[in-house]
């Protein structure tokens, strides 16, 4: 069985030098006989030359093993090699142990003092309270500026500027 994919040139006489074929050299013959071969036309030539490398990279994509990167496919490194045992020392043991012990009373102390309590919700009320102040002044540029939510687009002038004073005294602000 020949190529399924052959690039021929035209067939000539050895004596005429004349074609015996009317094939032109840009086309591509394809066929598994070379007695019968098969014309593409130059648009179908187009197509072929260019999927046939995304063909073949597809198949290397869906075919191909991952490869290996060092220490980032996952192959052990020097972290990986244990370390010698160190001797461990009473004293320090106790010492940890005792230090430990502290720091966790000492944090569920903290965590149920009336003074963090106090200051957690101080923090959510200056949070809310600084929420609606810089909503406040966004709506009040936006009225200045006749866009979004406090547009005062199709206000007279006198009832855009009382707007914008009504918007100003309720954020608390000064001319």
């Amino acid at each position: 069985m020949k190529s399924l994919f052959q690039i021929q040139p035209p067939l000539t006489s050895s004596t005429t030098k004349l074609p015996i074929t009317e094939v032109p050299l840009n086309q591509l013959q394809i066929g598994f006989n070379n007695n019968i071969p098969k014309v593409v036309s130059s648009s179908c030539q187009f197509i072929i030359r260019k999927s046939l490398p995304f063909a073949a990279s597809a198949a290397l994509l869906l075919s191909a093993t991952p490869a290996s990167a060092g220490f980032m496919s996952g192959i052990s490194g020097l972290e990986s090699v244990p370390g010698p045992e160190l001797p461990q020392i009473d004293f320090l043991n106790k010492f940890n142990e005792e230090n430990q012990k502290k720091y966790a009373e000492n944090d569920a102390r903290f965590q149920s003092s009336p003074i963090l309590k106090e200051l957690l919700e101080r923090s959510k009320q200056n949070k809310e309270k600084n929420r609606q102040a810089i909503q406040d002044k966004y709506c009040i540029r936006g009225a200045e500026w006749g866009v979004g939510d406090c547009s005062t687009d199709g206000m007279s002038p006198a009832e855009r500027d009382n707007f914008i004073a009504m918007l100003k005294e309720k954020a608390g602000i000064k001319d």
